[in-house]
């Protein structure tokens, strides 16, 4: 009996090898055309900086508080510990004690990071 010739020598990684490169050439190609069709009738109003539909209020140098990263941060963090308990809660027969204690854990020390937090205002939007 015969194999077929492209099975015998077939890499299990050779799918996901040819969808990156379909992947990368049909990307640099679509950009490439982008390049040479697309318009290139640059002016000053084309070239200002847009934000938002609004005028422009300050540079770009100038910092973004880090309240806005504490937020994303803070939703990150209550994310995974929803998915870390509903993890649990669907193997909570299986683990048994040990699975109450680590969960314990975790929520303590995730309470305590919550509590500070708090005390350090970084809720706060003044």
């Amino acid at each position: 009996m015969e194999q077929s010739v492209l099975y015998v020598g077939m890499n299990p990684y050779l799918p996901i090898l040819l969808i990156l490169i379909v992947g990368l050439a049909l990307g640099l190609g679509v950009s490439g055309v982008s390049l040479f069709l697309g318009p290139k009738k640059p002016n000053t109003y084309k070239l200002e900086v847009y934000e938002c539909g609004l005028p422009v209020t300050s540079s770009a140098e100038n910092r973004f508080s880090i309240k806005f990263y504490l937020t994303a941060i803070l939703f990150i963090l209550f994310d995974i510990e929803t998915i870390f308990m509903y993890l649990w809660s669907t193997a909570f027969d299986y683990l048994g004690w040990f699975g109450i204690v680590e969960v314990g854990i975790f929520i303590a020390t995730l309470a305590i990071g919550y509590i500070y937090v708090l005390r350090r205002g970084a809720l706060r939007w003044d």
